[in-house]
């Protein structure tokens, strides 16, 4: 083994290593990999950078911004329209919404596609009386089958694509992927829909969903004396005082849902505060304010025509995880209330103030609805509410065909190799863009800069994995342990070994380096690489047994109540149906042998 080949393998070692752990995002582990790999000469200087400029990153983001002109205009509504009349036979609902979100996975961003049926799922769930946590998850795993069935679907595709450009000379077309992932797609659709969520818990947020909702835990009333020296003092002066914060005031007859910061409070007002114990004792003692107690406290008493309550999903990229709800200063920036957080399905029971956000994190969170609604783009989160599943927004429909319109062009224009991908969807991001169909603050907040960068510094790793002679040592190491067997059995082994790397790390990672060894293994065995390289692309997509593979496995944690090991009792038999239907699919449509 050469010193390069040392390099390569510790440095993919110790990524590996970061990956797993977490505490680091994948896109600073994929920059360090870059750069010591870059510091140490095994890449040049010259090349480190090249990725930024692969067609596959540009495609990415492309997709991501043509993703969010689709929601925007409404187009998607389309799709989901017929959702709320599915009736409440179980198997039907799961079949119809996990055939919908595969639909929307194959055209669109899978946790964008994720995200618009996170709502539908909840409210057919409360309409039926049914745990959510039975919809969500067959939900998570559909987006990465339908993601399978396309170029554009996702990374790994656009990634492997790219591998069989520099191998070949041809990248793969629109829709090279579709026999075979179309077959493994369905197949795991009817798989969820008839058997898969059968095997999940019936919980939702623990035991009840209205868990969240228990105001009287967290929540107590207390009354404004005429001797209070809190009286003449504004709202924001008791929001000073670290861990309360005042969610409603009382006033003679009427209800104040969310008080401004300048309201001036009076003797005689009834205050909901939400504090600690320690924190609450000490307010009223100085303030000395009358407990009234909070038995009789409800969410209707937080809400009115312009104030709400809303449960919101913290985002697997978004840029409060690991920090508290003091450090964000949630009122004073956003003019929203943190009011409970819910982990895995249980409330956390710590000092809100202090709690660090992570993944899957459910936030029941408490303002105008315009603030809340701005403040979720910001915070990187999803709303939980429900929607209305019939309708397009007022005066969108001709936004919406053109929006189709220029989609489906450029679809077309790909497909016939009239434009390459990378230039047919960025021209068709930009015509939106003029055309107004999509403002430009959305089109950079749609973009998943860190999958871009992810993307960017990893393959000049894969291509120092080739370039060193290190994925041939591998190649040849597989070859060795698998000499004799039939060429379907190495195929087999090559998915396997993709998948498990994809459950623990990110798929285009997976992908990036799975791709080149899979192409020496296919010429060691004189084999066809096409079927190789789509072996990689379906297995990098079938991360189903662990809840941090794919940012949509994250999302439906919290709003699932999902443990860890509810991941692994649906999506093993799911990754064994994968290799079952794909690999016998990939002989027949590539010509392996």
């Amino acid at each position: 083994m050469t010193t390069p080949q040392l390099l390569v393998f510790a440095t993919l070692f110790g990524a590996l290593v970061l990956f797993v752990w977490g505490k680091w995002r994948y896109d600073v582990v994929g920059m360090l990999a870059l750069l010591t790999l870059t510091l140490t000469g095994v890449v040049k200087g010259n090349d480190a950078f090249k990725g930024f400029s692969e067609p596959a990153v540009i495609t990415v983001a492309a997709v991501l911004v043509i993703s969010q002109a689709l929601q925007k205009t409404g187009l998607v509504n389309v799709l989901v329209r017929g959702l709320g009349r599915v009736g409440n036979n179980m198997s039907v609902q799961v079949l119809a919404m996990c055939a919908v979100v595969a639909l929307l996975s194959s055209i669109m961003n899978n946790v964008g596609a994720l995200a618009i049926m996170l709502p539908v799922a909840i409210t057919l769930a409360n309409r039926a009386g049914r745990s959510a946590s039975t919809l969500l998850m067959p939900l998570a795993f559909a987006s990465l089958l339908g993601g399978m069935t396309t170029l554009i679907g996702t990374p790994p595709n656009l990634i492997i694509s790219n591998l069989r450009r520099d191998l070949l000379g041809e990248a793969y077309n629109m829709f090279s992927f579709t026999p075979v992932g179309v077959a493994v797609a369905a197949a795991g659709v009817l798989y969820l829909a008839f058997l898969g969520w059968r095997l999940l818990p019936q919980r939702v947020s623990g035991e009840n969903r209205a868990d969240l909702y228990r105001m009287a835990d967290y929540m107590t009333e207390v009354r404004l004396p005429e001797s209070s020296p809190l009286a003449g003092q504004r709202v924001m002066d008791l929001g000073k005082v670290e861990g309360v914060q005042v969610v409603s005031l009382v006033r003679g007859e009427s209800q104040r849902p969310f008080p401004t910061a300048f309201t001036v409070l009076q003797a005689g007002d009834v205050l909901i505060v939400e504090a600690t114990a320690a924190k609450l004792t000490e307010l009223v003692e100085d303030g000395q304010l009358t407990l009234v107690g909070n038995e009789k406290i409800t969410p209707e008493q937080l809400a009115s025509d312009d104030v709400t309550l809303a449960e919101v999903v913290v985002t697997a990229l978004s840029p409060i995880v690991g920090q508290s709800a003091v450090s964000l200063r949630l009122r004073q920036r956003f003019n929203i209330n943190l009011i409970a957080v819910s982990r895995q399905g249980q409330r956390l029971r710590e000092r809100l103030v202090n709690a660090k956000f992570k993944a899957g994190d459910v936030l029941l969170v408490h303002g105008p609805r315009p603030s809340i609604d701005e403040a979720l783009s910001t915070l990187g989160c999803l709303p939980l509410r429900e929607r209305a599943l019939d309708m397009v927004p007022a005066g969108q429909t001709r936004k919406m065909l053109l929006t189709g319109g220029i989609f489906l062009v450029a679809i077309l224009a790909a497909t016939v190799n009239l434009l390459p991908v990378a230039v047919s969807f960025t021209a068709a991001a930009t015509l939106m863009l003029l055309l107004r169909l999509i403002n430009l603050r959305d089109v950079y907040e749609s973009i998943e800069w860190p999958i871009l960068v992810l993307l960017a510094t990893l393959i000049p790793v894969g291509a120092a994995l080739s370039s060193t002679g290190g994925a041939n040592l591998i190649a040849e190491t597989i070859l060795g342990l698998t000499d004799g067997w039939p060429v379907m059995a190495v195929l087999v082994v090559v998915m396997i070994l993709t998948m498990n790397l994809s459950d623990i790390i990110n798929n285009a990672a997976a992908a990036l380096i799975t791709a080149p060894i899979a192409i020496k293994i296919a010429q060691g065995l004189d084999a066809n690489p096409d079927a190789f390289l789509i072996a990689v692309a379906v297995a990098a997509s079938s991360a189903f047994l662990t809840p941090i593979g794919h940012q949509s496995n994250t999302l439906v944690m919290g709003p699932g109540g999902y443990k860890f090991s509810d991941y692994w009792k649906v999506g093993l038999p799911m990754e064994i149906i994968v290799v079952a239907v794909g690999a016998p699919m990939i002989a027949l449509v590539w010509g392996l042998s």
